[in-house]
C-alpha cells in the first residue's frame, strides 16, 4: 500500500511528520534511486526508500512514559552537549523522540515514541487532548486574575483558549494551581501568569489525556501498555471534531473554579462569563488562527 513518504518515515522512527517532511524537502530522501519531493508516495517493503543513502527499514513501534526531572532538555540531541531526556532511557534501543516539550526548568510527564501518528494527534491543537500541570506560584493568587486566566489572555501568538484552573492550595506567600489546557504555546503557563505579575517557582506536568504520573519517580520511565496507547488514540479521536469547553469560574466570592480554602468544589460548574465569546470551531477558526505545537512547559 502506497503512503506519503513523510508518513512512512515517521512510522519508521525518523521523527514527527513535520520533521520527516523537512527531510524530503531538503532532498535527503530517495525512492528507487530517485530523489523525491514533498507529496510523493511509496510502499515500504516494495520500494527502496533511503534517507541520506541508508535504507529505511520498518522499526518496531515503542511507547514510553518518562517522569522528566529538572535540567534535562526535551530533544533528541543538543549541540552544546547538555543532557537530554534520551540520556535517561537506559537500555532502550529503538529510536524514539519526545512528544511535545517540557523546558529544562520544568518537570513531569513526557511521552516518547516513534509513532508519528500518535505524536501528531497529541500535539496538534485540533485534537484537543488535555494536558494537566501543577504550578507552584509565588504570591497569593487573586480570584479576579483566575477569572481572566481561565477566560483567556493575549500573548504574542494570539489569545489563549479557555482553560480550567483549580486552586489546590492558596497561602499568604504561594499558591498551588492545577491548569488543564488543550493547546500548547511556548512557555504558555509561565507567560500567562507573568501577565499578572506572578512568578512560577515550579511547573510539573501531571497528566496527558488519560495518562497519569502517579507511581513514577523523577528520572524513571516505563513502557506504555497497549491499553494505554489505545486510550490515547481514543481520546484524540473523541476530540478531533469537537473540542470540550471548560467552565469559567462562578461570580462573587466563589470566583475560583477550584478549591478555595473551606469550600467544597466537587460539583463546581459554571458557565462562561457573559463577556466571553464561545470557543471557535477548531476545524475552521482555530486551525486558521494558528497552528501551534505542544511547547507549554
Amino acid at each position: 500500500m502506497e503512503e506519503r513518504l513523510h508518513k512512512i518515515l515517521a512510522h519508521a522512527g525518523y521523527g514527527s511528520r513535520r520533521a520527516c517532511e523537512s527531510l524530503v524537502a531538503e532532498g535527503r530522501v530517495s525512492v528507487n534511486g530517485r530523489v523525491v519531493t514533498v507529496g510523493d508516495k511509496a510502499a515500504l517493503g516494495r520500494d527502496d526508500i533511503r534517507v541520506d543513502g541508508r535504507r529505511v527499514k520498518p522499526e518496531r513501534i515503542a511507547y514510553f512514559l518518562l517522569n522528566k526531572p529538572l535540567g534535562y532538555l526535551s530533544t533528541t540531541s543538543d549541540p552544546h552537549g547538555r543532557l537530554t531526556v534520551l540520556d535517561l532511557l537506559t537500555g532502550v534501543h529503538q529510536r524514539v523522540y519526545p512528544v511535545g516539550r517540557l523546558d529544562a526548568d520544568s518537570q513531569g510527564l513526557l511521552i516518547l515514541t516513534n509513532d508519528g501518528d500518535l505524536a501528531a494527534k497529541l500535539t496538534h491543537p485540533r485534537y484537543g487532548v488535555p494536558k494537566t500541570y501543577q504550578a507552584d506560584v509565588a504570591g497569593r493568587i487573586a480570584p479576579e486574575h483566575l477569572q481572566k486566566l481561565m477566560a483567556g489572555v493575549h500573548l504574542s501568538e494570539g489569545r489563549t483558549a479557555p482553560c480550567r484552573i483549580r486552586v489546590l492550595r492558596r497561602g499568604a506567600t504561594n499558591s498551588l494551581l492545577e491548569f488543564t489546557l488543550h493547546e500548547g504555546m511556548n512557555c504558555q503557563i509561565r507567560r500567562m501568569l507573568a501577565k499578572f505579575g506572578y512568578h512560577v517557582r515550579r511547573l510539573t506536568r501531571t497528566a496527558v489525556g488519560p495518562l497519569q504520573l502517579r507511581g513514577l519517580g523523577p528520572g524513571k520511565f516505563r513502557q506504555l501498555t497497549p491499553q494505554e496507547v489505545q486510550s490515547l488514540y481514543n481520546r484524540a479521536a473523541g476530540h478531533g471534531s469537537k473540542r470540550r469547553r471548560y467552565p469559567a469560574p462562578v461570580q462573587g466570592s466563589d470566583a475560583a473554579a477550584g478549591a478555595l480554602p473551606g469550600q467544597d468544589t466537587r460539583q463546581r460548574a459554571a458557565k462562561f462569563p457573559p463577556s466571553t465569546k464561545p470557543e471557535p470551531r477548531p476545524d475552521f477558526d482555530l486551525a486558521r488562527r494558528r497552528k501551534v505545537r505542544d511547547f507549554t512547559g
